[in-house]
């Protein structure tokens, strides 16, 4: 026993919470709860969220199903779509609990109301397990119809317990002892009252970093882009800045949602990532439900400051968000149209800071913000392949690209790079300029910074030397903040 202990120990400090209760040998069942215990994520949210992609036709026959229970749901759903048991998340001290036990010569259940197919493929997974109860396409085993089912398996009191929430105190109430996986004080309390004895093993909580990680609140740059409208118009009186300010929060809001649904569409692909894997919703930090809960929340708010704006503004926010769902659920799986989505998505922002002043944007202003932020999505593909390259990775699954690529998506990034300046000079030789710059002479200065740091991103993600973010590089690159601050005291010179 003492050397189980020691391999415990060694996972981490995390388990310290189990040492009390393996302190000597016992021969009674263990029987162990998949969502939530075993593993720090839900079944049912795994697979729906893994075939959302799928179509209307299945979201037609998702209802259809829920009609007839949410036994035969869960079972829909794993005929729809298989998940891949080796990259789910597993809650190490559980799993290490399991195996001790099973070291010990006791019984090993796993008793989950996921279907039996996904209880199947995690058991021959672990191969840890004696045998599986779950749910089979009628009976939802959850609750009292999972108590029933282990006490007729193994008698009253005769068998131990790992849950992790409400839906257990049925089966804790029939069995010798329980153990509370990440329980809150309200659950230990239902569980002492049971009479029997209760022990908490422990599972990591979601802090507010996590959230903030979670949310991409590091991507809310990008949401400046709504301020842009206001240098460029020169609309710079309170109520001017007040609107502009209520539109980046509502596109940051809304954006986070849009970022909460993409990973939890894109979980199994994350966990495959050598980087993305870390991610909250990918690596079981956050709770698929509570991410699910936190999306509509997020959309509201973010439509209740756009309503402060104008009327005009939430519905731009409105067909930026359709955009985005559409990006998640099928255009980022459609070779170059995800780089054409993604310079629209972010061009739409400047013309929501446009209809949030209200100012009439410039053709000029948007045809240059189509051509850079072209180039800074073609980057983005061009680290991500590289990556890969240099990993040895095979072609990502989640993208139509091929890891031969790499050199087109490099030269079309190149190409995007120069068009975008030639737009630039263009729109500063035009009369368009003159009519609203006092010193217009002075933009051409922005033309060979502009140059230099889009072709010098080209050239750093050649090099490997980018992130997969070009955005979230140059928030950690100096030569980035001076290239902005010269073109801002360029603009601010030539007002």
């Amino acid at each position: 026993m003492s050397q189980y202990l020691a391999v415990l120990k060694a996972k981490d400090n995390r388990t310290e919470e189990v040492e009390s209760v393996l302190r000597t040998p016992d021969a009674t069942t263990l029987v162990i709860d998949l969502d939530g215990s075993l593993v720090q994520t839900d079944m049912l949210y795994e697979s729906f969220f893994a075939t959302l992609a799928n179509g209307f036709g299945h979201y037609l026959s998702m209802l259809l199903a829920l009609r007839r229970g949410k036994a035969h749901l869960k079972a829909y759903l794993a005929d729809a779509g298989p998940l891949d048991c080796e990259l789910l998340p597993y809650n190490d001290a559980v799993l290490e609990f399991a195996r001790i036990a099973k070291a010990e010569g006791r019984s090993v259940y796993l008793a989950t109301a996921s279907d039996q197919r996904h209880a199947d493929a995690i058991a021959e997974h672990l191969g840890i397990f004696d045998g599986v109860f779950a749910s089979d396409g009628a009976t939802n085993l959850a609750g009292e119809a999972k108590a029933r089912r282990l006490v007729g398996a193994f008698g009253e009191a005769g068998f131990d317990y790992i849950g992790n929430s409400n839906a257990d105190i049925a089966v804790w109430a029939h069995a010798r002892k329980a153990y509370v996986v990440g329980a809150t004080p309200s659950l230990l309390r239902k569980t002492a009252s049971l009479g029997g004895t209760a022990e908490l093993i422990h599972a990591p909580r979601a802090s507010l970093g996590t959230w903030v990680k979670a949310l991409r609140v590091h991507q809310y740059v990008k949401n400046t882009l709504v301020f842009v409208p206001l240098l460029t118009a020169h609309a710079f009186a309170p109520h001017f800045a007040l609107n502009a300010a209520l539109a980046f929060i509502a596109f940051s809001l809304c954006a986070s949602s849009v970022y909460l649904l993409n990973d939890l569409v894109d979980l199994d692909a994350d966990r495959r990532h050598p980087t993305k894997r870390k991610r909250p919703l990918a690596s079981g930090a956050i709770p698929l439900a509570h991410a699910a809960f936190a999306i509509p929340l997020l959309f509201f708010l973010a439509f209740s400051f756009a309503s402060l704006v104008s009327l005009k503004f939430a519905g731009t926010l409105a067909a930026y968000f359709a955009l985005t769902l559409a990006y998640s659920l099928s255009l980022k799986r459609k070779l170059l149209v995800d780089v054409v989505v993604l310079a629209m998505l972010y061009t739409t922002r400047v013309i929501a800071g446009a209809v949030a002043l209200p100012v009439v944007p410039s053709e000029w202003l948007l045809a240059f913000s189509m051509l850079v932020f072209t180039c800074l999505a073609l980057i983005k593909r061009y680290v991500e392949l590289a990556l890969r390259i240099d990993k040895r990775l095979p072609d990502p699954s989640n993208r139509n690209y091929r890891l031969f690529d790499l050199p087109i998506v490099g030269a079309l990034a190149a190409a995007s790079c120069v068009n975008a300046v030639t737009v630039f000079a263009l729109y500063v030789s035009s009369s368009a300029v003159q009519n609203i710059y006092r010193y217009p002479q002075a933009l051409w200065l922005i033309c060979p910074i502009l140059l230099y740091w889009l072709g010098r991103a080209v050239i750093l993600a050649h090099r490997r030397a980018i992130d997969d973010d070009p955005i979230v590089f140059a928030l950690r690159d100096r030569n980035s903040y001076l290239c902005g601050g010269l073109m801002i005291l360029i603009v601010l010179c030539a007002i």
